[in-house]
């Protein structure tokens, strides 16, 4: 282990359906031994070109509103130029423009620094590929 960062690589299943899937405890158990009580960042990055990371509230409707919403914005229609896979796929391309696939959070004496109903989420609309990896890095401060 660095001193100045750890990585980690998440491995997702996601499944066949758009789903939002909370990873505030994935980064948290992986904080824990990463940043041992320091101060630092935690970066996400998804490595997918259709996928994205929300910092969102679960559980109450809200990553249903939010696939909701992307619905609204990004229909599954024949309307998309990238045009293979499911159809619609091409939306999911879009994605990564509006749910970007990466975010930069604080970590404090080594605990996420969120607010009350913050969740740290994977976004993922493609059902055409339901493993995601999601890369965790620690970056301490001096």
């Amino acid at each position: 282990m660095s001193d100045t960062f750890t990585t980690r690589v998440l491995n997702i299943t996601s499944g066949s359906t758009e789903r939002v899937v909370d990873l505030t405890g994935d980064c948290a158990a992986f904080l824990r031994e990463a940043a041992a009580g320091r101060d630092g960042l935690l970066n996400l990055f998804v490595p997918h070109a259709t996928a994205g990371i929300a910092i969102i509230e679960t559980g109450a409707g809200s990553d249903d509103d939010l696939l909701s919403a992307l619905h609204t914005l990004l229909p599954a229609d024949d309307r998309w130029q990238h045009r293979h896979g499911s159809p619609g796929h091409g939306r999911d391309h879009v994605l990564p423009a509006f749910v970007p696939p990466h975010a930069t959070l604080p970590v404090i004496d080594g605990r996420l620094e969120l607010g009350t109903w913050q969740s740290v989420c994977l976004v993922d609309t493609n059902r055409d590929n339901p493993q995601r990896k999601v890369r965790l890095t620690f970056l301490a401060g001096s």
